[in-house]
């Protein structure tokens, strides 16, 4: 690629990067900006609303469903298709990633930003939005491989953040307000069809809007400074 990405998500499952971002995707992308997505897990270890019967069917399931839903945002790969767009699929264990080496993920993160050259990456923040251990996890190997370039080839860091403090006070001590707003009404419909492609995480969907509702139509991020 002749350019680097406009955004980079690092995220850990399938879904993760459709609540909080898949508006501000379809804005980058419907402006020719190139975009990313590493994806660190398959998501064996989620819930299955008893639509499959092991981990394995459930994660060859959420391939598909994240397939759908990177269709409806327009972000496919291989690299160098529209527009230069690219998504990563690793298969560290889902709800493990705290038992693997730091190091290996942390690898995984500068090595994608040295190739992909992004403006911003996206992760979770410091308490993981809502303290998942793999939503911690994923946010220290990002934040160490981004400590680890030199200044001037860092990107932008950005956390997915929200205007309402967590009610669990360990998280609360971790939060980070926005300073970053994306107003993405414009694309609720694409969005809300890409939130309905993980039809295995439908309880997330239902948790989601009930606890944020305002995130729909606004995307809010903190970037580091």
């Amino acid at each position: 690629m002749s350019e680097g990405l406009k955004l980079l998500l690092i995220v850990p499952h399938p879904d993760d990067e459709v609540y909080g971002a898949s508006g501000t995707l379809m804005g980058h992308l419907e402006a020719g900006e190139a975009c990313g997505l590493v994806t660190l897990t398959r998501g064996e270890a989620g819930r299955t609303l008893g639509l499959c019967d092991s981990p394995e069917e459930l994660a060859r399931m959420r391939e598909v469903e994240l397939a759908a839903c990177l269709g409806v945002i327009g972000l496919t790969t291989p690299e160098a298709v529209a527009g230069g767009s690219v998504f990563e699929h690793h298969r560290f264990p889902d709800k493990y990633l705290k038992d693997e080496p730091l190091s290996a993920l942390t690898e995984v993160a500068r090595e994608a930003m040295v190739r992909l050259r992004p403006e911003v990456v996206l992760t979770f923040p410091p308490n993981g939005s809502n303290g998942h251990p793999d939503h911690v996890t994923t946010h220290r190997a990002v934040k160490a491989a981004w400590d680890a370039l030199l200044e001037g080839e860092r990107p932008r860091l950005w956390y997915y953040a929200s205007d309402v403090p967590p009610e669990n006070e360990a998280l609360r001590a971790e939060w980070l307000p926005p300073n970053v707003r994306h107003d993405v009404t414009r694309f609720i419909v694409r969005k809300l069809q890409a939130i309905a492609c993980h039809r295995t995480q439908a309880l997330s969907t239902v948790d989601f809007i009930r606890k944020y509702p305002d995130r729909v139509t606004e995307e809010t991020f903190h970037e580091v400074r």
